[in-house]
């Protein structure tokens, strides 16, 4: 299956992904809702698909993103079968009859390709578990009644696809060489031409074309059309290279060469490569000579939850409102400090690799190989982030029902965590040598304090009572978070005086920002510093080095990342 094309959707989906199943079957329900609303001549702001989606609007969006309806239309079925891949339904489990493509295909005497075509067109179609135990894509009848009710007509049309006979295939030949000869128009146009006339479908007289072609190759229909295919075709071209066509068809769809076809697919990945967005944590590590050796080849081995984490899990599945996802994340794996740098380590020199091959691409003459590269590079990095991403779902959990005792809803609680996680996981900084569950621990509270008076709005006056003690709670549980960080920071200013030397000292109240307040930290880079003491950056991270160490050995791990994380 084909990917989303516009990221922001792609990555709404990978957030959906993280929800509890409940809310994603709403999720699920409501952007096919949105699809049948969706018309292919208007444009939708991301703002809308976002809040039709998922009830809230997406923070620092810009208001003027807009998605072509028929853009919008294709990669929602594509988010609608991807999302319905992870919920699998048993179709025993359903009130109506799900129908399978073939089986549909059967019903209405059409073929398997016109199905998918329907499912295009609106047909609504997610995935289903089948008493053989595949996960296939299926139709529920009420959502084929609602398509025929909308579409009366369509079934007719559709059975155009008939076995012509000799004689109506030499009419449709004859119609097509002599509408060619006289024409400047498309292979496609004038084939939808022809099949106008005919009354027959489009598909029916392209392969009747080719069949003729095949048969008499010095007697072509078309001749090869000169000169650069305009920019609704390579659209066109390359939509339909990503839904899975082979170059061979897309050469004869559009009578285009081999290298032709190659050059303008590459020409759009390209376009779509530079306006990805690609963001990531620098690290002097990128820079040494063998980085990629160094980082790329090394395993990473993922542990199992420990024993009293799962059995933890298990008791807390047992009282929760969302069992089933409790249950599902005390299987996952626990990641240690170690494997943690490494996974933090590999996800952003990836993204920087990326960045790097990127810089060097020219849309007018890129080749393969480069483009696949560095998508397979991205393609690494967004598997590393979502395997960050679950590992640290438990935290998320914790915190939520935390935050959940003065009466907040946990799904929504746990659906805003795992935002907050998502964005934690792209600003981490790993070469600092802390965990990432102090900093996401912090992102998360600190989003959960900015999002309370929010809840309190949208909950209605019945609830605003109880929402507002969370609010002051929240309040409370933030001042005093901020009064262990204090003392903490005191403490760690007492042994920074007692265990470390003048420069060391210099070095780690300057470069942790120990210096300013614990809200606003004033923090230099090893650069600053080093000109500020007339060394090297490389000199200033070593004497960095010595000093943690000796830190690490005078405060408690909990103070130690408290403040540095």
């Amino acid at each position: 299956m084909r990917g989303i094309k516009d990221q922001n959707l792609a990555q709404l989906l990978m957030q959906l992904r993280f929800t509890p199943q409940k809310k994603r079957l709403r999720q699920l329900d409501a952007a096919e809702k949105l699809l049948t609303l969706i018309e292919p001549d208007r444009q939708y702001p991301f703002d809308f698909v976002c809040f039709r989606i998922t009830g809230f609007h997406p923070r620092k969006m810009p208001a003027h993103l807009l998605i072509k309806g028929s853009d919008l239309a294709d990669d929602l079925q594509v988010f609608i079968a991807k999302l319905s891949g992870r919920l699998a339904q048993l179709v025993s489990e359903q009130k109506q009859k799900v129908y399978t493509v073939e089986e549909l295909a059967e019903k209405f005497d059409i073929s398997t390709k016109t199905v998918h075509r329907w499912c295009k067109r609106g047909l609504l179609a997610r995935r289903f578990v089948f008493d053989d135990g595949r996960k296939r894509l299926g139709m529920p009848q009420s959502a084929v009644e609602q398509f025929l009710r909308k579409n009366p007509d369509i079934i007719a049309r559709a059975r155009n696809f008939k076995r012509l006979t000799n004689k109506q295939k030499q009419q449709v030949i004859k119609r097509a060489i002599a509408l060619a000869a006289n024409t400047t128009m498309s292979r496609h146009q004038v084939i939808d031409q022809v099949a106008r006339k005919t009354g027959r479908a489009h598909e029916t007289v392209r392969y009747t074309i080719l069949d003729y072609e095949r048969d008499n190759p010095d007697r072509r229909v078309f001749r090869r059309p000169p000169g650069v295919i305009d920019p609704a075709q390579a659209a066109e071209l390359y939509r339909l290279y990503k839904q899975g066509l082979g170059i061979t068809e897309l050469m004869e769809h559009f009578d285009r060469s081999k290298s032709s076809v190659y050059r303008i697919i590459n020409r759009r990945r390209a376009r779509t490569l530079l306006a990805r967005k690609i963001e990531f944590v620098a690290s002097d590590e990128f820079l040494e000579e063998n980085a990629a050796q160094s980082i790329l080849a090394k395993p990473l081995n993922l542990k199992g939850p420990r024993p009293d984490t799962a059995q933890k899990f298990s008791e807390l599945a047992a009282e929760s409102p969302q069992p089933e996802y409790l249950h599902r994340l005390k299987d996952t794996p626990v990641l240690d400090r170690e494997t943690e740098a490494g996974l933090f380590r590999r996800y952003n020199y990836l993204k920087y690799l990326a960045c790097i091959r990127r810089a060097g691409i020219n849309p007018a003459g890129v080749k393969s190989a480069p483009l696949k590269e560095i998508e397979q590079y991205l393609a690494e990095a967004d598997n590393i982030k979502e395997m960050l991403i679950e590992a640290n779902l438990r935290l998320v959990i914790s915190i939520a029902m935390k935050h959940a005792a003065g009466g907040a809803n946990l799904s929504d609680l746990v659906s805003d965590g795992n935002v907050s996680l998502m964005r934690a996981v792209e600003s981490f900084d790993y070469a600092r040598g802390f965990r990432f569950s102090s900093h996401a621990s912090w992102a998360i509270a600190k989003d959960y304090a900015r999002q309370a008076p929010g809840r309190a709005t949208g909950a209605g006056k019945t609830k605003a009572a109880t929402l507002a003690d969370i609010h002051r709670g929240l309040r409370i549980k933030a001042a005093a978070d901020i009064i262990a960080v204090e003392r903490a920071r005191q403490d760690l200013t007492e042994v920074i005086r007692q265990e470390l030397n003048d420069r060391e000292r210099y070095v780690i109240l300057n470069h942790f920002g120990l210096l300013g307040s614990t809200v606003k930290k004033k923090k230099k880079t090893l650069k600053q510093i080093g000109e500020h003491l007339g060394l090297t950056k490389e000199r200033v991270r070593q004497i960095e080095l010595v000093a943690l160490q000796k830190l690490r050995q005078s405060l408690s791990p909990e103070q130690f990342e408290l403040l540095t994380g």
